[in-house]
């Protein structure tokens, strides 16, 4: 392992504070220093949760980028890599850059972020869809997919720009003598532009999804209804590696990987072109994502010398298109749209889902009830119509500083609410509606909870203020990391370990909890004390400006006082992952 980035940890169990070689060693310490980056040496006894957080890290390590896990992911994922990167940067802001700059490194010429990097010493059978499926470098050619290295021809939610901005934080010396930044705005702005045009596929604005797997969340019964259009592969076509480690009532059925598969063919066998496929999904929690990174991207246009305004103006009026789009007052949350359901590509509008008559009733009646407005016509055109499933995506939102107030507080008493008890009988926020008619608390994402969308929460819940609702479900993340070994997920009621165990983003983003509730608390009374001299602003947004060092944007022209723009404060696996 290269010894400029390696994590140190000492056999003997005594540490070291963490430093840079520019800094004095600490009396009494060993001096140890790596090229300018942190050292994980820190002054905690041996197996605390922070070291063995570090250690799951260092063991998924292979030299350039981290692996979710080495069993049954052994690759390097999208966005994996991003929320690793969070948790990295507390350890070793050296390395945290190279896992963003390993990923970035395999993007597309079309600008596309691939959600697989494979490594090529890993056995084709180890995995599936391996590089021999999606065929990258011929399939992908028009596309401008790389030749010297083999991914996949789908991508993953947009969380990178976020995770690239967190890591400069960490170390602004270091990221401004690699030009980290400056090497990476380029691209990552050329994957924003690729999402906000190739991807507004139902003409609104947003960004659609073309495959499960890119939002993330596989398995999520969101997907149902747009895949029954999809006809299955043949199940003798494939052979499904995950079933070799986790059990297949924990696991997407052979029904819906034939579908995975058969939309995965289609996509590559059409040059991953975009827009011809069965399947186009514009999701909240996607495209929150892309929101938060987008102002991130500002902030980073900042740092390197630009204004920044457009993307926060771009940023703002995506946050509106969200609320426009996929809001529904009458249900409290956000819910996907089905792009090609309800106008003639292959279904009715989903108010009349029979499966749950109680929930699409509902729906059902707040649809009929826009018929008479503006959104009549928007209902029976080709943007499609909402999907009638509560997912944990619909809370995601809550992570932009820009959602009006009034939906930011009811998406807090929604995830309170029956459907996701968070704070209750939750231990952490289930994957799906614990009411729904698809609710399993064991099967991939149709009931379990997840890390990292539970973090997301964490940060959404203190951005908008709500400091207790964060902590508690701050200490109740850390509690369930511990318990559980790191678990991929859990059970939302007992917190019982399923999946891989060792997982990297759950230890990255474990680390995050452990090294920022100070930090974030500190601004949040800063940004207290500018709220009694009368600034207008929503809650979080100057705590975001005073953790990242950011001015305010203020109108000199009219002295009124204007909402600061900014971004989400710490920033944001894909399931069944392809």
């Amino acid at each position: 392992m290269d010894s400029t980035t390696q994590l140190t940890i000492h056999r003997t169990g005594t540490t070291t504070p963490a430093r840079t070689s520019g800094s004095p060693a600490p009396p009494g310490s060993h001096e140890i220093t790596h090229s300018g980056a942190y050292v994980y040496d820190p002054d905690r006894p041996a197996g605390s949760l922070h070291l063995r957080a570090a250690r799951v890290l260092e063991g998924n390590w292979t030299g350039t980028s981290t692996v979710p896990s080495h069993g049954l992911y052994p690759h390097q994922w999208s966005w994996d890599s991003a929320f690793i990167a969070i948790g990295l940067r507390h350890l070793s802001p050296l390395r945290a850059q190279t896992e963003l700059e390993t990923l970035l490194g395999a993007q597309w010429g079309d600008g596309r972020i691939p959600h697989i990097v494979f490594n090529p010493s890993v056995p084709l059978d180890a995995y599936f869809p391996s590089p021999d499926f999606w065929r990258s470098s011929t399939a992908g050619r028009a596309a401008g997919a790389p030749r010297t290295v083999q991914t996949s021809g789908i991508v993953q939610p947009p969380v990178h720009a976020l995770a690239a901005w967190l890591v400069h934080q960490a170390d602004p010396g270091l990221s401004r003598s690699r030009s980290f930044l400056s090497r990476m705005y380029p691209r990552l702005a050329a994957w924003h532009r690729y999402l906000l045009h190739r991807r507004d596929l139902g003409g609104g604005g947003l960004a659609s999804v073309v495959h499960p797997w890119e939002q993330g969340m596989d398995n999520s019964p969101c997907w149902d209804a747009p895949l029954s259009r999809v006809t299955p592969a043949a199940p003798r076509s494939f052979r499904r590696a995950d079933l070799d480690h986790g059990s297949a009532e924990d696991r997407p059925t052979d029904l819906d990987y034939g579908r995975y598969v058969r939309l995965a063919t289609d996509y590559r066998d059409g040059g991953y072109a975009d827009g011809a496929g069965e399947f186009a999904v514009e999701d909240p929690a996607f495209n929150a994502l892309l929101i938060a990174s987008e102002h991130a991207l500002a902030a980073i246009a900042q740092e390197l010398g630009a204004a920044g305004t457009a993307r926060h103006a771009r940023a703002e009026r995506l946050t509106a298109a969200l609320v426009e789009r996929l809001w529904d007052p009458a249900e409290g949350m956000f819910f996907c749209r089905d792009v090609y359901g309800g106008d003639g590509r292959g279904g009715e509008a989903y108010g009349g889902d029979a499966r749950d008559e109680g929930e699409s009733g509902a729906l059902g009646s707040e649809r009929r009830s826009r018929q008479s407005g503006a959104h009549a016509s928007e209902q029976r055109s080709r943007a499609g119509a909402l999907i009638p499933e509560r997912s944990v995506a619909g809370l995601l939102p809550l992570i932009l500083p820009a959602l009006p107030r009034d939906i930011a507080a009811t998406l807090v008493r929604t995830a309170g609410g029956p459907h996701f008890r968070l704070g209750g009988v939750a231990r952490l926020a289930p994957s799906y509606d614990l009411t729904g008619h698809a609710f399993d608390p064991h099967r991939y994402w149709r009931g379990p909870a997840w890390f990292n969308t539970n973090w997301l929460l964490e940060r959404g819940l203190r951005l908008h203020g709500e400091h207790g609702r964060a902590e508690e479900l701050r200490a109740a993340l850390l509690e369930t990391a511990d318990t559980s070994g790191f678990a991929e997920y859990v059970d939302p009621y007992t917190g019982e370990a399923c999946g891989a165990l060792g997982f990297s983003w759950t230890a990255a983003l474990t680390l995050d909890l452990l090294h920022e509730p100070a930090r974030a608390d500190q601004a949040d009374r800063a940004d207290r004390a500018d709220q009694s001299t009368h600034v207008v602003s929503h809650p979080g947004h100057r705590a975001f400006d005073k953790a990242q060092g950011t001015p305010p944007h203020t109108s000199h022209a009219s002295h009124t006082p204007h909402t600061p723009h900014s971004s989400f404060e710490t920033g944001a696996k894909g399931g069944d992952r392809g």
